[in-house]
């Protein structure tokens, strides 16, 4: 008896053990540079935030860049800055906020299902769900991998539907040489789970003005 609750006591701790989702990396150049902004009195939007705008856009390829609180927010706004009202086909397969953005907009989320073996969206399941209701498509890059943005570009021009890539996933991703979110209107996420974190935050690009 002794010998089994051993056992069990070892196996229960094993099972216990907590495994963080992940570690942020932060060093001595990314203290250095949150006390700076401390010092500076902008807690806000201040020159550091300017700074961070103008090197994403550089790096994405877009001529703005829009800092958010959420990548949640950039795409609600992404639909509602264009008057998205009708149905907005997204994948099944992706996070709650992006069908919860649609609704919050007062638009209807429709659900394509996606490739199994990327889990990104395909054309071939956006173009049988687009009816004279359809404005948008929200993309997903899944887990760092970009969808095929060259059959979707020409599914949406096509159609003349608003493009919105879902690229919280896939900041330094690239498609024939061009960075996720500038194909169309892009949002991005700095949860600490993401390639870079700003703690919360998220990032809109775009090239209208």
């Amino acid at each position: 008896n002794s010998s089994l609750k051993r056992l069990d006591n070892s196996v229960t701790k094993k099972l216990n053990k907590k495994i963080p989702l992940c570690r942020p990396s932060i060093n001595k150049k990314d203290l250095k540079v949150v006390s700076d902004a401390l010092k500076s009195g902008w807690l806000a939007h201040g020159k550091f935030n300017h700074e961070f705008e103008e090197n994403f856009a550089e790096h994405v390829g877009a001529k703005h860049a829009i800092t958010m609180n959420s990548c949640t927010s950039a795409l609600e706004i992404a639909l509602k800055a264009n008057g998205i009202r009708g149905e907005v086909i997204i994948p099944s397969f992706t996070w709650v906020a992006t069908a919860n953005a649609v609704v919050n907009a007062g638009a209807t989320a429709i659900f394509a299902d996606v490739d199994y073996s990327t889990r990104n969206i395909v054309v071939k399941n956006i173009e049988q769900l687009i009816t004279p209701r359809t404005e948008a498509v929200i993309i997903v890059h899944f887990g760092g991998q970009v969808c095929q943005m060259t059959d979707i570009l020409g599914l949406c021009h096509k159609h003349n539907l608003l493009l919105i890539e879902d690229s919280a996933e896939t900041i330094g991703a690239c498609y024939d040489g061009r960075q996720a979110g500038s194909f169309g209107i892009g949002c991005f996420s700095f949860f600490p789970t993401k390639n870079i974190t700003t703690g919360e935050g998220g990032m809109l690009t775009t090239n209208d003005q």
